[in-house]
């Protein structure tokens, strides 16, 4: 693992006046794009972190509210109406002063700060359009001011569980029936399909969820590129880990954190900064257009977070009232939904009046009058004190693990594992997020909305679990289910975690590890060995196959180490036999046990539509190893002549491929890297370098823990494009990576500049003293009150 080294190069430097500040402060920019933020107050640091924003992110931070507010239209046009209504009937529509109260106790004064930073930017770029990204001059929009409450209002840009599981089961169930379910996605821990008393999923529409889609997901230009990422699943996970000094080098402890999401994304998705003033001093990642740092440390504890999929949300379905379809039956009565009128501002057209319905549960999403049904999202991260890592504001300046506790307890959405350590060698694990009471179902499908199946309120926090200085010496999560083994069974927290083998590399190196360092961290953040890989070519190895030798492909295979490096031939005929023919023919063959018919089609295309996205081998493996009679009586003579058969069609599907030199075989040759820009489709006058960056060949898969996760045409979807490793204590030794790079401004050197870098595995220093700041200074920012002139 290669980490590079700050150079001596010429600093520039310029002077700005910013509205509100009480005393000078100063922006370090550094030679790999990360800005180190000095101010007097810890309000004043949270202004400039907002300016900085602003400056470095405007387009996409301007993008990320309209869309959050639902005002799409009034740029992009009348095509985006139906996704700013969803997007409405999504917002946090609550008591503001609760909601902020629900926080950190000055949650919105940083907030305030952090917004007037922005709008001192926009004011700036209104006096002078040359400081607006290329994005609003090429479409010709100009950025929108913002407040404080946009902040917390919008929350459809968070990561949400587990509504989507909720409605696959169910119309898998509609359609095929709870046995064909089992086939489709692994419960954990195991409880067995229980329809609740009242729901009749004969109703559900397939598209029963497509304006909460609109809602939660980020909205298409064009037709999809064939040359960029697939897959309808949304690319969410993560890996942390922390060991404690005993097993590290340096007697310190060091944390190391990877969140998963889209790799395609042009920008990238998180910001480095440091905000340093009097009382805090914190470095890490977070979303550009948040205050704070949600991933980091603060000079005394460390933290970062991976998903724990707490089920925080409900589908509601309820009988209308034949005589009024806009009320619903509740305990026994007909209840009035709730009517709002809103108006969509529409560019180029006439504005467009469109009606937001609500029960009391919360937006109604589906609503079908000739079967007398309606459909409702109840969602945990509605409530107060929700909106998406606003709650790291008050973690990030705890001191030691009860400040920190006590900031967890208020923590609120995404639902999160936290890790932790601190400068005292302490290492501990916290899980956070409203979790809810579901005193008489298990939350696996949806349920009536007649009052039977109602929430009974929310865990304390103290009832979810964590840990402190546990004997291993070291803790990790990588979005398993974690629950540990004496966990109340009728405290439903989920039942549909992601698979566990990023979580079984991951121990499998730690346990090993008594004398780690940071470089190993960065190491492990890209290891591409395959868990799935190693206990599938175990599998076939117990075959009855006739005469291995002859079967083309099967040496090449059961001689490799299970990595998926990018060089290797191996791997590259592995993933495309693994998962274009393989689990087809496991899962082909196990529905047909189920349903004694040979054509299985739309049953197949309801379990495996997905899986390529998901790289969810746990039914795979249980059908290669523990078949029983799923494969039916002669399971292992099924398997070897299924190895052999599907073998040979894969190796026509590679040479197809890449080729009939098999030496020119590589993983990288198919699996790439390549980001493109949103708006890409509608900028014909911008440079094509500056929409797309790659491709550049990638290792491993969604089953590794340097996650590649990759759709049908093998282009990686999901992963880690942000990277830290904390030395903690000798915070300068800290290792970080941020691709394609820090910057959103298409014409700034820190646009794409770690995109090479980071697909090779790399990492650049977080820089943390000021003097190796100054050290390795780029660009210095003076920002100044302004003149008071009597």
């Amino acid at each position: 693992m290669q980490t590079l080294s700050p150079k001596r190069q010429e600093v520039t430097s310029e002077t700005i006046e910013l509205p509100g500040l009480t005393g000078p402060a100063e922006i370090i920019i550094d030679e790999w794009g990360v800005p180190h933020i000095y101010a007097a107050s810890t309000y004043d640091a949270f202004r400039v972190q907002g300016f900085n924003a602003a400056r470095d992110r405007l387009w996409q931070i301007d993008f990320w509210r309209r869309r959050g507010l639902g005002r799409l239209s009034s740029v992009f046009g009348e095509k985006y109406v139906e996704r700013d209504r969803a997007a409405r009937l999504f917002l946090f529509r609550g008591d503001q002063h609760a909601d902020w109260l629900s926080y950190g106790s000055d949650t919105k004064r940083a907030t305030t700060a952090f917004v007037d930073g922005i709008n001192a930017f926009i004011e700036m770029t209104r006096e002078d359009p040359s400081l607006l990204p290329e994005e609003f001059t090429e479409i010709g929009y100009e950025p929108e001011l913002w407040e404080a409450a946009d902040v917390s209002r919008i929350r459809s840009h968070g990561l949400f569980y587990n509504v989507r599981e909720k409605v696959n089961r169910a119309l898998t169930i509609r359609d095929h029936g709870g046995d064909i379910e089992e086939l489709r996605r692994r419960r954990e821990p195991h409880n067995d399909l229980t329809i609740p008393e009242g729901l009749d999923v004969s109703v559900i529409p397939d598209d029963v969820l497509a304006v909460y889609d609109l809602a939660t997901t980020p909205p298409p230009f064009a037709a999809p590129d064939p040359d960029s990422a697939q897959g309808k699943v949304l690319p969410e996970g993560s890996n942390n880990w922390v060991l404690a000094g005993d097993r590290t080098a340096t007697g310190r402890p060091l944390l190391a954190n990877d969140p998963h999401r889209a790799a395609a994304a042009l920008p990238g998705l998180r910001y480095l900064a440091h905000l340093s003033a009097p009382g805090f001093d914190v470095i890490g990642g977070g979303e550009p257009g948040l205050p704070g740092i949600s991933i980091g440390h603060n000079g005394q504890i460390a933290f970062g977070l991976t998903i724990f999929a707490i089920d925080q949300e409900e589908l509601y379905i309820y009988e209308l009232n034949p005589e009024n379809p806009r009320e619903y039956r509740y305990k026994g009565r007909w209840e009035p939904m709730r009517v709002e009128q809103e108006i969509i501002e529409v560019e180029d057209g006439d504005d467009v009046e469109v009606e937001l319905v609500f029960t009391r549960h919360g937006p109604v999403i589906h609503i079908d009058e000739s079967k007398g049904v309606a459909f409702a999202v109840r969602a945990a991260w509605l409530e107060p004190g929700m909106a998406p890592y606003l709650g790291s504001m008050d973690y990030m300046r705890a001191k030691n693990w009860d400040e920190f506790l006590g900031a967890m307890n208020r923590w609120g959405a995404p639902p999160e594992n936290q890790l932790y350590a601190d400068t005292d060698g302490n290492i501990g694990w916290k899980t956070g997020g409203l979790t809810p009471i579901r005193p008489n179902w298990d939350g696996t499908l949806p349920v009536p909305g007649d009052g039977r199946y109602e929430w009974a309120g929310f865990y304390d926090m103290d009832q979810l679990p964590g840990d402190f200085n546990p004997a291993s010496g070291w803790l990790s999560t990588a979005n398993e289910m974690n629950l540990p083994e004496d966990f109340p069974r009728e405290r439903h927290i989920t039942y549909d975690w992601y698979a566990p083998y990023r979580k079984h590399r991951i121990d499998e190196v730690l346990g090993e590890w008594t004398n780690a360092s940071v470089e190993d961290m960065v190491t492990l953040q890209n290891d591409y060995l395959s868990i799935p890989a190693r206990r599938i070519t175990n599998a076939v190895r117990m075959l009855p196959i006739d005469d291995p030798s002859q079967v083309d492909g099967l040496a090449l295979l059961l001689n490799w180490d299970n990595v998926l490096s990018a060089e290797s031939p191996a791997a590259a005929l592995f993933e495309v036999w693994y998962r274009r023919h393989l689990r087809p023919a496991l899962l082909a063959k196990a529905v047909n046990e189920l349903t004694g018919v040979s054509d299985n089609a739309e049953v197949l295309k309801r379990i495996a539509n997905k899986e390529d996205l998901l790289a969810d081998a746990r039914i795979d493996l249980e059908l290669m190893e523990n078949p029983g009679q799923r494969l039916g009586q002669d399971p292992a003579g099924f398997l070897a002549t299924a190895v052999v058969d599907t073998l040979r069609a894969a190796i026509a599907d590679l040479e197809s491929l890449l080729g009939t030199d098999r030496s020119a075989w590589a993983w990288g040759r198919l699996h790439l890297a390549r980001a493109s820009h949103p708006l890409k489709a509608i900028m014909p006058g911008v440079d094509e370098a500056n929409l797309t960056v790659g491709p550049l060949p990638r290792g491993g898969s969604g089953d590794t823990v340097g996650n590649t996760a990759y759709g049908p045409n093998f282009v990686q979807s999901a992963g880690s494009t942000f990277r830290v490793a904390i030395d903690v204590g000798d915070w300068g030794s800290s290792l970080a990576m941020n691709a394609p790079g820090q910057s959103g401004n298409m014409h700034s050197p820190h646009y794409q500049d770690l995109f090479e870098m980071w697909a090779r595995g790399e990492a650049f220093p977080l820089l943390y003293t000021r003097e190796s700041i100054e050290a390795a200074a780029e660009h210095v920012i003076s920002l100044n009150p302004p003149q008071v002139i009597n």
